[in-house]
């Protein structure tokens, strides 16, 4: 498959990468000298130095015969118009492209981006996604991260463990063995920032930071069996005003009237902006570092603080200020991956990444064929898919026992109509079955193989 990449920042490279070694041919558009030569450096793509919505730069990159463009620059503009060009003059068949600024996005303009207009087939909006993805933490206190699949059946949850876990030094094979109702898959561990796929020998240590997948209704057992039985949020206060902050607050007063929040944002404009477009939302105007602004805020009732400015260094701060000040948790939305390791032992308990939620939503709509969706689990540490099992897939009709998987996959659910299944060594997967499972990256390829159709972008 040939890929057009337009912008080489964090998101464009990390689309590249995760496409280059799938032996896609990729091909990268930067007008920054420095992040082509990275990217040359860094990557087996192909690196064109120019603007990408100028024609001879995407003839260059050699789009006539593209499959697929995505645009991922820092400007929305430039973004709508490489879509634009690819569409009309080299008739490229889908583009993809990331659009920030929230006016184009309006439901009242949402006429703009048809075919006849500005054909783009997938919009991808990183503030509405983010606000999305720290919605469902807040909904699951225990969970660091929680990714929702097969209309919301099935739930990979990350959690933390610690000295008080109850399944702490248990062999993964004794799991079922000493808590038999426990209905979970291990598919991932992640000790001092290493990721690794688990074996039925290892063991979770604390520290460790563990991702399964169970079905919905057994969520509560499994965070309970993990030392997690924190009451749902009611009360939060939201550090900065921003489009995410915004799309959070907006999102708490639609579809969560039982949580109560406040914002706090810097700069007065925007915060009487953003108080006069909430309803019920609580604005204040100050500094979320000024530890009289959180008093004012009443920081010591607060169950959850979500730190989303634009400055990292900010949201780590003031998260640290509201826990030593009474908050119960503490979320922060942090760019710089060189932070994760430290952050944790600080006391802020779940950090965001926009990068990475980016990059899984983009793969969600790249990937297609019998592929519903796709997640990217720490840093690029392998994929939760979701696809369907059809009848001549070698994966269907025996015990799993039996099927031979590619090292680095591991099934996770099989969902048969209503019901999910947390496969055992007997589980036989059917046609039509809906099966969810985890692919370490150096696995993405093999698991083609698992199903008659190619798990491939087309």
């Amino acid at each position: 498959m040939k890929v057009i990449i337009c912008g080489a920042g964090q998101v464009g490279y990390n689309i590249a990468r995760y496409l280059a070694v799938e032996n896609n041919d990729i091909t990268v558009i930067d007008q920054r000298p420095d992040l082509i030569r990275k990217i040359s450096d860094g990557l087996d793509v192909k690196a064109v130095l120019g603007y990408a919505s100028h024609p001879n730069v995407l003839e260059q990159a050699g789009v006539s015969d593209a499959d697929m463009v995505i645009a991922v620059t820092a400007a929305d503009e430039v973004n709508m118009v490489a879509c634009q060009v690819a569409h009309s003059l080299f008739a490229v068949p889908t583009k993809i492209a990331r659009v920030r600024n929230q006016s184009y996005l309006q439901p009242i303009w949402a006429n703009l981006f048809s075919r006849e207009n500005m054909p783009i087939d997938v919009i991808i909006s990183p503030e509405i996604e983010v606000a999305r993805a720290v919605t469902r933490r807040l909904r699951v206190p225990g969970a660091i991260d929680i990714i929702p699949l097969v209309e919301g059946k099935v739930q990979v949850l990350g959690v933390r463990c610690s000295e008080d876990t109850p399944v702490v030094h248990t062999p993964l094979r004794q799991l079922t063995q000493l808590f038999p109702d426990l209905q979970i898959v291990i598919v991932g561990i992640v000790r001092d920032d290493k990721p690794m796929v688990p074996s039925p020998d290892d063991q979770m240590l604390p520290g460790d930071e563990i991702y399964f997948v169970c079905s919905r209704d057994h969520m509560d057992r499994a965070l309970s069996a993990f030392g997690h039985e924190e009451q749902e949020t009611r009360r939060v206060l939201i550090f900065g005003g921003g489009n995410i902050g915004l799309f959070l607050a907006q999102q708490l007063e639609n579809e969560h009237p039982e949580i109560s929040a406040k914002v706090i944002e810097q700069d007065k404009e925007r915060a009487e902006f953003v108080a006069k477009t909430l309803n019920r939302t609580i604005v204040l105007n100050g500094d979320v570092l000024d530890p009289e602004i959180l008093d004012e805020a009443s920081i010591g009732n607060v169950e959850t603080v979500v730190a989303i400015t634009d400055d990292d260094e900010v949201n780590i701060l003031s998260s640290l200020l509201a826990k030593r000040a009474g908050a119960s948790r503490a979320i922060a939305l942090l760019n710089k991956t060189t932070y994760n390791a430290l952050v944790s032992p600080l006391g802020v308990d779940v950090v965001v990444n926009p990068r990475a939620i980016t990059v899984s939503n983009i793969l969600q709509h790249v990937r297609r064929g019998r592929i519903h969706a796709v997640h990217s689990l720490h840093e690029g540490f392998g994929e939760m898919i979701e696809a369907d099992a059809l009848e001549t897939s070698s994966i269907v009709g025996k015990p799993l026992r039996d099927v031979k998987l590619p090292h680095g996959v591991i099934i996770g659910a099989v969902v048969r109509g209503e019901e999910v299944i947390s496969p055992r060594g007997g589980t036989v997967v059917k046609g039509g079955d809906r099966v969810v499972l985890f692919a370490a990256k150096e696995a993405v390829k093999k698991v083609e193989k698992m199903f008659s159709v190619r798990l491939e972008y087309f």
